[in-house]
């Protein structure tokens, strides 16, 4: 199987982070983590048995995809540098915190024919994908309009208020 062979370096292990760890850990793929605060990444590279590095030195290394859970302000810098070492690259959301850097590295990741993909969590969610079928089973007849509301909003962060 061509997914246990991809090796893959979690950047970022801190909130979300350390789940995107634990799900590459469980698939067999996890060969790296980074993050800002080294203990940290040293205390979960034990507990997955993987090596802690740097952001550097993970991008000189044999790993096929980087996995970007840092702060919001810093994905394009990590995003770039990693398409740039011609890694796959999955960025939490959002890519970026300016739309120009978005699609600056959308174009990059065609130029360097590597796959740029932003984690949109919802997206795979058990209830989302239901409706879309119910939706495309005809089961709920034309719809006229959808109205969603997600009532916890999680850990508020300052640094991507668009307001």
């Amino acid at each position: 199987n061509v997914m246990q062979k991809l090796k893959i370096a979690v950047i970022g292990c801190g909130h979300w982070g350390k789940n995107l760890v634990r799900n590459f850990s469980e698939l067999g793929m996890l060969k790296y983590v980074c993050d800002a605060n080294t203990s940290h990444s040293q205390d979960i590279a034990k507990k997955y048995n993987v090596e802690s590095k740097s952001m550097d030195d993970i991008l000189q290394t044999d790993v096929d995809g980087v996995v970007i859970a840092a702060p919001a302000e810093q994905h394009y810098d990590i995003a770039t540098a990693s398409l740039e070492a011609g890694k796959h690259v999955f960025v939490e959301k959002p890519l970026s915190l300016k739309v120009n850097e978005a699609q600056e590295l959308c174009e990059l990741s065609a130029q360097k024919n590597k796959t740029l993909m932003v984690g949109h969590l919802l997206q795979y969610h058990s209830a989302f994908l239901k409706l879309k079928d119910l939706v495309r089973g005809g089961k709920l007849g034309k719809l006229q309009y959808i109205y969603s509301n997600r009532l916890n909003l999680g850990k508020f962060r300052n640094e991507e208020n668009i307001l």
